[in-house]
């Protein structure tokens, strides 16, 4: 196929999930045959921070206003077999049109479902998605699996809303020698968000206030001064992709914190987690709704409400139990999470929704 997709960014994966997330799915679809053309918007904060500027699996557009890339977009999509608007793409109020309007079979990729339904359900629309454009695209992509998609279809008129997990990179995300840079008790990636924040400060913070002879790192852009960490936690405001593999290799435990509305809508795994697994990390996590259908609690992953269960596992698991734990979540994500497996289920359900529209076209011509 010839996959035409609008994303926030490819380029640059500093403050931002998608980028390593269309990575991971783009590699794997290249590797399958098919070509991609990505349009990205020319914002500063990635032009200054960009760590994949020129990626060879896919032909990428980087343009300042939407009306310089309106001639690219519109040859683009001529011949294009699959047009994708994803989450959070900065011109999406104009590209949805544009992709509508041609005749590649349309997707909407929403790597960002339970926020986006929570501004549906109250405005009817996001700043990239409209309530009435929904029924307008033959796929409506969801990293949000569960109960969140019977509602996409029932209540907003997707014609087929099916979950497209973030994945990752096997040949990228995989267990490396420990690094003395990033030698800790316990490491946290992400950004900073104010919804997430007190579990940070619950589950690293006061933990790490706890152990003062401990080492802790945080990686992740956009904290406020506001934010303040103990001395013993060494702050990274963006780590390049390549060195992720070697902090969850010289971790401990890595934590893993849930923004409100994935919880509330459960089933919402973060692509960090699928990686950080690759890795052979043991990942002490939040619990919300649906987490037992990727990990199972005690064997592969490990739960943790307060900073006490933290500190139980820094103080009663010895290594090679660790290492058990990272080991069965890397199989788990093997089995079930990398990009080519992720690819496949995009390309059935591609095949899918195309026998769908067939079968509305001709029911829909005359006799």
């Amino acid at each position: 196929m010839k996959i035409v997709i609008f994303g926030l960014a490819i380029s640059s994966s500093w403050g931002n999930g998608h980028a390593t997330t269309y990575r991971a799915l783009g590699r794997a679809l290249h590797a399958r045959g098919h070509r991609i053309v990505f349009f990205e918007r020319d914002w500063e904060w990635y032009r200054d921070n960009r760590d994949l500027p020129e990626p060879d699996f896919c032909d990428l557009r980087i343009y300042e206003e939407w009306p310089d890339a309106l001639p690219a977009a519109r040859r683009a999509l001529r011949d294009a077999d699959l047009a994708i608007v994803g989450s959070y793409f900065p011109d999406a109020a104009r590209a949805v049109g544009l992709v509508l309007d041609s005749a590649a079979l349309k997707a909407f990729y929403d790597i960002d479902t339970p926020v986006t339904v929570a501004e549906l359900r109250r405005t009817g629309h996001a700043p990239y998605l409209r309530r009435e454009e929904i029924p307008g695209f033959d796929l409506y992509l969801s990293f949000t699996g569960g109960p969140m998609l019977r509602e996409l279809e029932t209540v907003f008129g997707a014609r087929l809303a099916a979950p497209l997990y973030c994945s990752f990179d096997p040949a990228m995300y995989r267990p490396r020698p420990p690094a003395r840079r990033f030698t800790c008790d316990m490491s946290y990636m992400g950004t900073y968000a104010a919804d997430r924040q007190p579990k940070v400060d619950e589950l690293l913070g006061r933990t790490a206030t706890g152990m003062p002879h401990g080492k802790f790192i945080v990686a992740g852009s956009q904290y406020p001064k506001s934010v303040r960490w103990p001395a013993n936690v060494k702050r990274i405001v963006h780590l390049n992709p390549r060195w992720h593999p070697l902090l969850y290799s010289s971790s401990r435990l890595t934590l893993n914190v849930t923004r409100r509305d994935m919880v509330l809508a459960g089933y919402s795994p973060s692509v960090r987690l699928f990686e950080a697994a690759a890795c052979g990390a043991t990942i002490v996590s939040d619990n919300w709704p649906g987490l037992e259908a990727f990990f199972v609690p005690g064997k592969e992953i490990l739960l943790a409400s307060s900073a006490d269960d933290v500190r139980r596992y820094l103080d009663g698991m010895d290594a090679a139990e660790l290492r058990r734990m990272g080991a069965a979540a890397r199989e788990r994500v093997i089995a079930e999470h990398t990009s080519d497996r992720r690819a496949r289920q995009l390309e059935l359900l591609v095949e899918r929704a195309s026998l769908r529209a067939a079968e509305a076209a001709s029911a829909l011509a005359p006799a």
